[in-house]
């Protein structure tokens, strides 16, 4: 192959290719000099070129570029950068390894890939994973659009990529099993349950190594590329085959109406701490990209994974930004969901910023970006250190939407029957007022959940009363302590019908407490149909059945499963639950609002010792009428109903106490609830609803 060199220029970063070439660009501030490496296949343990880029001629500013004629999109490079290996001044430069692009769409060397060579001294070439030149306009969309679902309207099903069809039950072929292409094959699944939107945990090139012996970083929260999605979730092999299979992917989804939203980790990467490997970032310039402690040979560590990315740098923020327009613009995502968001709210050196938000901010950066206007951006709104700001992203930007933490840890803390839960129960119900209390905000920006990726499963969550993470190898002492579970009566898996009566019966409360609130639901892959990970609250390491999805539950599971594609579709049906504003809390009014009761109309409970709440929702205009009442209590309670227009009647929708089918009736076949009291049993709730054309 026969190449002519040129000095290229400074911007795009990454690998950009023209009709005669191809132009590279990289940043590093304090290199002595780089080398462009060029291999001619992915498997090469050494490159066939080597380019030594010179500092006259193939650096401007910080930035280090040259162009490159004779080669296009599939070639494979890497990158060798020299400089000054000081620590304690924090700079990491090792020209003995190669490093990733940061900019680089897609990565190849799985095969090759040694983490541990990476760390220490001496040359880790053939186990060093290379970026590929891509042209990524040359993928044919046709006429995908974004679905644009408003929140109000959406329901999340946060799903893993690969444990949704890598069991050998999915029906899906071997060599799609646990890939983009498995997930297409299940869509039909997704649209019968009535998800509008997927949330992909960690899609990003992630470092699979990334974990202790024998395990494997299953999550994927351990990011080395930012641009490239994950090979192993792949069903192609060749260098490109990832990025079409993805774009697949969405392609699909969206022609299903289902938008995709990803798990981005912007607050930390798989460099680890200062013993750990250097991979990229480290490499260029260690400083610019990472949070440095006092002393610069450390990390500051408010991720909890070692280091801390620096988001409010303008390189690095610059870094985010270009990569969350790489996804939407080019692979077509609908929006992300930021990890640890509030390490994007600290400032260089780690001091919180929110309340002090200035246009220098990434967290306003992302914000009012032009090309992500129009997406959902939804922040988990704490960090490994302590900051906690729910409620705080939705009050300073317009369009953040939070994963609403509360929702989680209220709800259950009262279908367990904790005390001193009403109070706050009617506030999640209501949307959280009491958090996001910004005037004329959209309510559906509280993401409403019962259980997510991290922590128990909503079976386990009824099933046990504290972890069993032996299997991840850190003697238990991972994964929270505070999980607000209830195993009813007997640790773990059971004989005694009684208790697993009593299981179902919670987990269908859970699911009804969560589809009555106003807000958005999220849904976590699975729990529909009792997945189980034996207790197992953290398992980020185990890619095997323990977090894999059992498609033979579907069956197992049908009653269940039937129950709760039952709830999804009644909402999605109602204008009550799709309000942008918060609703009324009054009796009569001719908008939306809820009414709360308790065993008497209009006498709720809302002392420590209550375990039950009432409530009825109206929507005049659309002559839409429910009651709604949850009884925690260990002893059956009769509630009143409220009175409604002669001939009408409450039929019943919902009684999670009865047993399937009578646990959950379509409105056109609902039988019809007799007298002006309803007894609803220990630990159940109900959902009725005025069968009428006026209400």
């Amino acid at each position: 192959m026969e190449l002519h060199l040129s000095p290229g220029q400074s911007y795009p970063l990454g690998a950009t290719v023209y009709a005669n070439g191809v132009n590279f660009s990289l940043f590093s501030k304090s290199a002595n000099s780089v080398e462009l490496l060029l291999f001619d296949h992915p498997n090469a343990l050494q490159p066939a070129h080597t380019i030594h880029l010179d500092p006259q001629h193939n650096r401007t500013f910080f930035y280090w570029h040259i162009f490159v004629t004779g080669i296009g999109t599939g070639q494979i490079y890497a990158y060798r950068v020299h400089g000054p290996f000081e620590p304690e001044q924090g700079l990491r430069f090792d020209g003995h390894k190669v490093l990733l692009d940061p900019y680089a769409l897609a990565i190849v060397g799985d095969s090759l890939y040694d983490r541990s060579a990476a760390i220490g001294s001496g040359d880790n070439c053939g186990q060093a994973l290379r970026g590929v030149v891509v042209d990524p306009t040359t993928y044919d969309w046709a006429n995908d659009t974004h679905p644009r679902t408003p929140y109000a309207t959406t329901v999340i099903y946060e799903l893993h990529v690969g444990g949704f069809t890598r069991h050998p039950n999915s029906g899906i072929a071997p060599e799609k099993r646990g890939t983009y292409a498995g997930l297409v094959e299940k869509i039909p699944y997704l649209k019968s349950l009535g998800i509008t939107a997927v949330e992909l945990l960690p899609v990003h090139y992630f470092d699979v190594r990334d974990a202790k012996p024998g395990l494997t970083n299953y999550w994927g929260y351990s990011t080395l590329g930012f641009f490239a999605p994950h090979r192993s979730y792949s069903s192609r092999r060749d260098p490109l085959g990832p990025l079409d299979e993805f774009r697949d992917m969405v392609k699909a989804l969206h022609q299903a109406g289902i938008e995709v939203i990803l798990d981005v980790v912007f607050n930390h990467t798989a460099e680890g701490n200062h013993t750990g490997p250097t991979l990229s970032f480290r490499g260029l310039e260690n400083s610019v990209y990472y949070m440095l402690a006092d002393s610069p040979e450390h990390y500051r560590n408010y991720s909890g994974c070692g280091n801390t990315f620096k988001g409010n740098h303008p390189i690095s923020g610059r870094l985010i930004l270009d990569c969350l327009r790489y996804w939407v613009a080019e692979m077509h995502v609908d929006g992300f969901r930021f990890d640890l968001a509030s390490v994007l709210t600290r400032d260089n050196n780690g001091h919180p910023l929110i309340g002090e938000i200035t246009t220098a901010n990434i967290v306003w950066a992302i914000e009012s970006d032009p090309v992500l206007a129009g997406t959902k951006l939804i922040a988990e709104a704490w960090d490994a250190a302590g900051l906690y700001h729910v409620g705080e992203f939705v009050g300073m930007a317009d369009w953040f939407a939070e994963w609403n933490g509360p929702f989680r840890d209220d709800a259950r803390r009262f279908i367990r029957g904790d005390s001193a839960t009403v109070n706050r129960l009617a506030d999640r119900i209501l949307a959280s007022p009491d958090i996001y209390q910004r005037q004329g905000i959209d309510i559906n920006r509280s993401i409403n959940f019962v259980t997510c990726h991290d922590g128990f499963t909503l079976n386990d969550l009824v099933s046990y009363n504290q972890k069993y993470n032996q299997a991840n190898g850190e003697n238990n002492e991972d994964g929270t302590d505070n999980n607000y579970s209830w195993n009813c009566g007997e640790e773990g898996p059971t004989q005694n019908p009684d208790i697993e009566v009593l299981r179902r019966r919670q987990i269908k409360n859970l699911f009804t407490l969560l589809l009555m609130s106003q807000g958005t639901p999220m849904l976590l892959m699975g729990d529909e149909v009792c997945r189980t990970q034996h207790g197992n609250n953290n398992a980020y390491c185990q890619d095997s059945p323990l977090s894999w999805f059992d498609w033979d539950a579907v069956d197992k599971e049908a009653d269940l499963l039937r129950f709760v594609r039952g709830l999804v579709h009644f909402i999605q049906a109602r204008e009550i639950f799709k309000q942008k504003q918060l609703l009324e809390v009054t009796y009569g009014s001719q908008a939306p609002h809820v009414v709360w009761h308790g065993l008497r109309l209009g006498q709720p409970d809302w002392s420590d010792n209550s375990h039950s709440l009432a409530f009825t929702l109206r929507h005049p205009q659309c002559s839409e009428h429910l009651y709604v009442a949850f009884n925690a209590y260990w002893r059956s309670l009769s509630f009143e109903l409220p009175p409604i227009n002669h001939g009408d009647c409450w039929h019943r929708l919902v009684d999670t106490a009865l047993d399937p089918p009578e646990d959950f009736w379509d409105l056109d076949i609902a039988p019809v609830v007799k007298g002006n009291t309803y007894r609803v049993e220990a630990r159940a709730a109900i959902v009725l609803m005025v069968k009428s054309n006026a209400v």
